[in-house]
């Protein structure tokens, strides 16, 4: 079955200021390096508008009433220190969340086997009440929120493998007995939470804290202790993927010591995972990843085995 790649050219149209590590430059390096790759299996779509309604499934509406009227007509507006908004900021959040949904939508409908979602901004440190790290609205809560809510599914996980701790996303459902939260990130580092005594009401949240410089071979010993247990435990009905990219050892932003390779081998290990479970049912969503080379390089190695699984349903 096909993988889906769900973008927008609207997503490149928002902007943190010049300087700013979150660039309209990052989805520019993962079109030419999917471009280049050629990759036979993958269909493209373009992400919709998230309806607000939607989007307020996880967020009160009025904080997205708030977001969005806080858009400028010019210039800049600042969040917090490192979440800023220009004019294209309302319409790039509201796709994202949008190619979201809709890759949930087109997975559990069986139009392709799973999904990638190459947007911006990023989710996952977004709260429910609280924009923060670059992050307007959680793309991965909604998307979770939604299949439960449209969908009736029951049993989600979400699998964050960015070098920051999803905060936003933790807060979201540490109360929820349904869905599983899973996040392996560098420790200590922004924005401070995720440590590994943080488990949620109901145990259904796992931080697994990677000290810095650890390399693929004690992330892999760290995914294979730690999380594919806990994963295969829970049997989730759909995986939902954090895809960050920023564990690279080329990420100007952190100091772990992933490449390529792993992130090919965590995609495995997923697709694995959602093919015992799940009908082979995985949505991932772009989060980190600021080096434009080592992102390009990992995106395609992460559909490549989207894409070889998508082969094998």
């Amino acid at each position: 079955m096909t993988t889906l790649l769900f973008t927008h050219p609207a997503c490149a149209g928002h902007s943190a200021g010049p300087g700013h590590p979150e660039s309209p430059v990052r989805l520019e390096a993962i079109r030419a390096a999917v471009d280049t790759a050629a990759l036979p299996g993958l269909a493209r779509r373009e992400a919709p508008l998230a309806a607000r309604e939607t989007v307020a499934l996880l967020h009160p509406p009025a904080y997205v009433e708030a977001i969005l009227a806080a858009v400028p007509a010019e210039g800049y507006v600042r969040l917090d220190p490192d979440t800023l908004m220009s004019p294209g900021s309302g319409e790039a959040a509201l796709r994202a969340s949008g190619a979201a949904v809709a890759a949930v939508d087109a997975v559990l409908a069986g139009e392709a086997a799973n999904a990638f979602c190459a947007i911006r901004p990023p989710g996952h440190h977004a709260e429910p009440d609280r924009a923060m790290g670059f992050c307007l609205f959680n793309h991965v809560a909604i998307a979770a929120r939604h299949a439960r809510a449209r969908h009736g599914l029951r049993r989600i996980a979400i699998v964050d493998f960015d070098v920051h701790h999803g905060n936003g996303t933790q807060a979201a459902f540490w109360n929820d007995p349904d869905t599983l939260y899973v996040s392996t990130h560098q420790w200590p580092l922004y924005p401070g939470t995720g440590a590994a005594t943080e488990t949620g009401v109901h145990g259904t949240i796992v931080n697994v804290p990677l000290s810095p410089g650890t390399d693929g071979e004690a992330y892999r010993r760290a995914v294979t202790e730690k999380v594919l247990p806990v994963l295969d435990r829970f049997a989730p009905e759909l995986v939902l993927l954090s895809a960050g990219f920023d564990a690279h050892r080329a990420d100007p932003l952190a100091s772990l010591a992933l490449v390529e390779d792993d992130f090919a081998w965590i995609t495995a290990e997923m697709a694995a995972l959602a093919a015992r479970h799940a009908r082979g049912r995985v949505v991932s969503l772009l989060e980190g990843g600021y080096d434009p080379g080592a992102l390009g390089r990992s995106v395609v190695a992460h559909l490549r085995e989207l894409i070889r699984a998508g082969e094998g349903t």
